[in-house]
């Protein structure tokens, strides 16, 4: 049976290659764009929103329309972000791994610019930018455009909203006049109407959709709370969906940072995507959360743009954005390619005129949602488990030479038994944690709620020595490495670390006074790529001295602290990527976390 795609134009070389990756039939950007692009005769502006297939819907037509017989530029795609530019490499690669002589290259900040030189220097058909990079090899003399015949601007509002608009100009003005111009884009605000306006003649307007609207397939929901039980609502819900994998959207860097570093001390598998993050460490991030042994990504709308994995089932607003624009895009990142998703707004009863108002943009209508019960939450863990026990593999082979003795130890069980034990194991912990949880729903208006409040903790400063360790981001530690490497190396539990402070060489870790000793005890020994790891007392204790640190060993006693009460959780992770729970848990309301 013919592809569907071969009646669009696309050659079979083309259409195998997009076979063999699962292309079954067109999207309709791709469905309604490809015949036209074909022509090559038009300039063109599609708004459809992300997630859709755009690459495709630009890329097959490019692949039909260039000589690759010549090695000189003949067709330039700009995008906002490195993410995207490698995805776009690496999709028109796979493309086109049927034919021969294409040579496509990435050109994007943070990675070596004299490789992607020498890539233009042996020759190239298809250059993939970002704006940045790009006129800085442009400026260096070492890339000829004056043949390049299609321009691709794909994500050309994020481009925008990230100030590339005067960068975008030089590039442009390096290419030919008679060049066709290529604009994608998942809404269309008056700035890229005036490029539109600027570089094209009487462009081919493609909208799936209304202009702004949302992907179809997206639930938008929003849950009203105290600001005071935002966080705690925030993890209910996320208790509540066993299997999420998802994107947490926050406004600032320092609300991402401490949302991410609150969850890994209660044990989730998160972590944080920011500004502030070298490109090393953006990879490590990025590369755990593709594999999926991340159940969830905290990141800023910035950090965020041009990211593109697949199966995100859940994006999280725990702040609105400043922009209405910005919901699109956020949102964007679940239901991609045709799949579903959930858009969730955690708000305070004063933002749901900004609801209203996204409502209006996008054209789709919020669910009002309740925060669950601590009962639904445990309801809904318990038969996660037993979904995830009846629909594991079971590895016959390996498993056979343990049954003897399985069935030894189960001899004096019944099946029941069996049963009730085994779903009691992660079952107990949840209904430990949430036994009387509390309503966290609000209806009106609370009175005295108030905005930034953060996250409770219990202990006051007196309760923690301020520990030294010689390890630091050169190492490649952030504040969410180091607290799992030290958890690891001492056996604390996560959410009993008070404040972690990486610097260059060496950072900065508050542990309660009753586990200094066991602190100490653990790294008598330890290394760390062949080097000695230390551990040293703070010289106040608790603050950083000018002056340096004590080399004073630790004396005597538990420091006269306490230790912290209600059980502990484990951080170990299951087979799945997913967190277990081997002790007890609590809201941590009504007290306040410090601040990190």
């Amino acid at each position: 049976m013919n592809n569907p795609f071969s009646q669009l134009g696309i050659r079979h070389d083309i259409v195998n290659a997009i076979s063999e990756l699962g292309f079954e039939n067109p999207t309709p950007i791709q469905e309604q764009s490809i015949p036209v692009l074909l022509t090559g005769s038009n300039d063109f502006v599609g708004l459809a929103q992300t997630g859709t297939g755009k690459t495709a819907a630009f890329g097959l037509p490019l692949l039909e329309l260039l000589d690759f017989e010549e090695n000189y530029p003949q067709a330039l795609v700009l995008c906002p972000t490195r993410e995207l530019c490698l995805q776009i490499t690496n999709d028109l690669k796979n493309y086109s791994k049927n034919m021969s002589n294409v040579h496509v290259v990435a050109v994007y900040g943070g990675a070596s610019i004299s490789d992607q030189l020498r890539q233009i220097k042996r020759g190239v058909q298809i250059v993939v930018a970002t704006p940045g990079r790009m006129l800085d090899i442009i400026n260096r003399k070492a890339i000829d455009f004056s043949q390049v015949q299609y321009v691709v601007l794909d994500e050309a509002d994020e481009m925008l909203n990230m100030g590339f608009q005067e960068d975008i100009d030089n590039i442009l003005s390096t290419t030919p006049e008679d060049k066709k111009t290529w604009l994608f884009s998942a809404t269309m605000p008056s700035e890229v109407r005036r490029i539109s306006k600027k570089y094209m003649t009487d462009p081919f307007e493609l909208t799936m959709g209304e202009k702004n609207t949302g992907n179809a397939n997206i639930e938008h929901e929003y849950y009203i709370v105290r600001a005071r039980d935002k966080y705690a609502a925030f993890k209910r819900i996320v208790d509540f969906n066993p299997e999420i994998f998802g994107i947490v959207f926050c406004r600032t860097k320092i609300e991402t940072q401490e949302i991410a570093e609150a969850l890994i001390k209660d044990g989730y598998n998160a972590d944080s995507l920011h500004g502030d993050l070298s490109q090393q460490q953006r990879d490590k991030v990025m590369k755990r959360y593709r594999e999926r042994s991340l159940q969830l990504l905290i990141a800023t709308d910035v950090a965020a743009r041009g990211i593109d994995v697949n199966d995100v089932t859940h994006v999280i607003n725990y702040s609105l954005p400043d922009e209405i624009e910005n919901y699109t895009h956020r949102s964007g990142r679940t239901a991609r390619a045709g799949k579903t998703g959930v858009s969730i707004s955690i708000i305070n009863s004063k933002e749901i005129g900004k609801i209203r108002q996204i409502e209006r943009v996008i054209g789709k209508k919020f669910i009002k949602a309740e925060i669950p019960t601590g009962f639904d939450v445990c309801e809904k863990q318990l038969f996660g488990l037993i979904h995830k026990v009846h629909n594991v593999e079971v590895n016959e082979q390996q498993i056979e030479q343990y049954l003897p003795r399985i069935m030894d130890e189960f001899a004096d069980l019944s099946k029941e038994d069996i049963i009730k034990r085994f779903a009691s194991i992660e079952f107990n912990s949840f209904l430990e944690y949430y036994k009387n949880a509390p309503d966290l729903n609000v209806a009106e208006d609370p009175r005295g709620a108030r905005e930034g409040e953060r996250f409770p903790r219990t202990g006051t400063r007196a309760d923690f020595t301020r520990l030294f360790i010689n390890l630091g981001s050169v190492d490649g530690f952030g504040r969410g490495d180091l607290l799992g490497y030290f958890c690891n190396q001492t056996g604390l539990v996560g959410r009993t670390i008070g404040k972690i402070d990486v610097k260059g060489v060496y950072s900065f870790v508050e542990v309660p006074n009753a586990d200094v000793d066991q602190a100490f005890n653990a790294f008598k020994s330890a290394e760390f790529k062949g080097r000695q790891v230390r551990i040293e007392i703070s010289a106040d204790g608790g603050n950083e001295s000018r002056g340096g640190w004590s080399n004073k060993k630790r004396e005597g006693g538990n420091g006269g602290g306490n230790r912290r009460e209600g059980g502990n959780r484990s951080n170990e992770r299951n087979g799945s990527g997913f967190r277990d729970f081997s002790g007890k848990r609590r809201e941590d309301r009504g007290e306040r976390r410090k601040r990190y």
